[in-house]
């Protein structure tokens, strides 16, 4: 079966198909997937919308091996996390269909990544290794063939000045950046910036008192000079990302959906609206399951956006923009 047709998903109609032949392809082949819909009692054959999916508790991803085929391992991200911290750990067999899922979802929601320079303030990601967040960049900086495109680890004072010059050249600049990191470079430095998009991949990593969203971005957009900051929002176990461009709403590529479970009953989708657990359903995860349940809080807008409210209580913290609002 040809799953690469994802990207080629349009319709409401054309995501449900796709959904529901993924949803039992790794009913039948994922083990760990398998298991837990049996516990479940679920009929496999009676699901026939993508509500009725079951959604597997992220956390699956910290004690098994989440797989849905024997092919071999290419790349092994693992999430972000303190010293004896258990590691969620996602096992990608086919590295191409991150790469088709990464740059696809940029093309969607920016344009052509050849456009921009790609410059990169990801300290703690370059710190450890297996970041899915540092792969992804990487490629896409590779994409740019800027040679200003790559990464800064602490040299802040060559990221200001190159960042200033090259926003002088009116040339389309991203800097995407870790909050702690992004609120360090503006104590340092201040800029007028007119030609570059400021986008914050959330979490202060221990190194700075979590804020809300808007505390930060209000922070950003003062220290960088822009009307507005724009955030990134993935995670180790997903192979797509969401953008949001600065209202605090994110949008999902077409091969991805966002559904809303009650917290007092995890088999219940809830309206547009109603604040519960985020339910992921990410395609391009054909490899290893594409239906997961977050710890995250939040609720949806309209069939394709949605908002980030927070995390469950007791959830360690870890990924991409999980502050509490």
């Amino acid at each position: 079966m040809d799953f690469t047709t994802i990207f080629n998903i349009k319709t409401e109609a054309d995501f449900t198909t796709h959904a529901l032949d993924i949803f039992r392809f790794q009913a039948r082949n994922n083990l760990v997937y398998r298991e837990f819909i049996k516990y479940l009692n679920i009929d496999i054959d009676s699901v026939t919308q993508i509500e009725s999916i079951p959604f597997l508790p992220i956390q699956f991803f910290k004690t098994h091996k989440i797989v849905s085929t024997n092919a071999s391992v290419k790349e092994i991200f693992y999430s972000s996390g303190t010293t004896g911290m258990q590691l969620s750990k996602h096992f990608v067999t086919d590295i191409d269909f991150y790469k088709n899922s990464f740059t696809k979802g940029f093309n969607y929601f920016y344009g052509d990544v050849t456009e921009y320079t790609i410059l990169a303030l990801l300290p703690n990601y370059l710190e450890r290794n297996g970041s899915s967040l540092v792969y992804m960049v990487s490629e896409l900086s590779k994409q740019t063939n800027k040679k200003e495109s790559g990464f800064y680890l602490n040299n802040l004072d060559e990221l200001s000045k190159k960042l200033t010059e090259l926003d002088a050249k009116d040339e389309k600049i991203l800097l995407i950046g870790v909050s702690f990191a992004l609120l360090d470079l503006i104590e340092k430095h201040t800029f007028q910036l007119k030609n570059t998009i400021i986008m914050e991949t959330g979490g202060m990593k221990g190194r700075r008192k979590e804020i809300i969203r808007a505390e930060l971005h209000e922070l950003l957009k003062n220290g960088f000079g822009v009307s507005k900051i724009h955030s990134e929002y993935g995670m180790t176990e997903l192979l797509s990302q969401s953008y949001s461009n600065g209202n605090g709403v994110f949008k999902t590529p077409n091969w991805m959906k966002i559904l809303i479970r009650n917290t007092e009953d995890a088999l219940q989708i809830l309206p547009n609206n109603k604040t519960g657990g985020i339910n992921i359903i990410d395609l391009a995860n054909v490899n290893s399951c594409s239906f997961i349940a977050t710890q995250d809080l939040g609720k949806t807008v309209t069939n394709n956006t949605f908002e980030i409210l927070g995390r469950f209580d007791n959830s360690d913290i870890r990924g991409c923009n999980l502050m509490v609002e």
